[in-house]
């Protein structure tokens, strides 16, 4: 599977760009191989839209409590809905949408769940709200490839977009959380 992570905070006119950059390597990549992304608006979308256009099936991932599908933020419930019905297959993670910590957690089993990343990723390092940089290095220090893809028009609105409710730290409780000793302060990684 070739799984995609990026920034969240793409300008509207860089969504036509970057989904025609995913279109072009998933038609690339061998038959049968399959696109993997994790539910929400803005790159969810886009790379699902590009996975159907290039014939790729996709699989979608979603938030889980217990062995049924959690509430997402209100802001990404109509983007999953599409991304549900370009689906081929959903899976579900145990992970709190609302908390970052668990949702990077779950981008990280995304990573080692992939054969390939592309990472939509201006090269800019991971702050408090995106975690690019850090997913790029995850899949780099595991093996999995990475391509990024920063099309010529890519753009940034300089925001990163986070659903309102959307919290930083850790989940009261739950099985999905980050490595003690991995983050500092702020969110910041601390990794080489």
């Amino acid at each position: 599977m070739i799984a995609v992570v990026g920034h969240t905070d793409l300008t509207e006119d860089a969504h036509g760009v970057v989904r025609a950059a995913l279109r072009t390597r998933l038609a690339q990549a061998p038959a049968g191989t399959g696109a993997l992304v994790r539910a929400g608006r803005g790159l969810p979308q886009v790379y699902g839209r590009a996975a159907r256009e290039a014939g790729r099936p996709l699989t979608v991932v979603l938030p889980a409590e217990g062995a049924v599908p959690a509430p997402l933020p209100a802001a990404d419930r109509a983007a999953a809905g599409e991304l549900l019905l370009l689906a081929e297959q959903v899976r579900l993670l145990p992970y709190d949408p609302a908390v970052r910590d668990t949702v990077v957690a779950a981008d990280e089993r995304l990573v080692g769940a992939a054969r390939t990343l592309l990472a939509v990723w201006d090269g800019s390092p991971s702050d408090g709200s995106d975690a690019t940089a850090h997913l790029v290095a995850y899949a780099r220090a595991r093996s999995v490839p990475v391509e990024v893809v920063w099309p010529a028009g890519a753009a940034r609105s300089g925001r990163a977009e986070r659903a309102p409710g959307v919290r930083r730290g850790r989940p009261a409780a739950g099985p999905v959380g980050r490595r003690p000793g991995t983050y500092g302060p702020g969110g910041r990684d601390l990794r080489p």
